[in-house]
């Protein structure tokens, strides 16, 4: 797995995660709704994390700087 995502995207990816899960645990978003952007917030979290997008692979995207 070769690394398709910028220092800028992860740290984007990975401020939403937690606003979603603040939001989630505050209970200002309930139910199935929450429940959704929970399991969307985990795998921003996820590919956050680890620096890369599956979505980005069969679109050619890359927002990593060339060296």
């Amino acid at each position: 797995m070769k690394k398709n995502m910028g220092n800028a995207d992860r740290v984007i990816r990975i401020i939403i995660a937690a606003v979603i899960a603040g939001l989630f645990f505050a209970n200002i978003i309930p139910g199935v709704l929450g429940i959704v952007l929970m399991v969307l917030a985990g795998v921003f979290l996820l590919t956050g994390l680890i620096s890369f997008c599956p979505l980005y692979a069969p679109f050619g995207i890359n927002t990593c700087k060339k060296n």
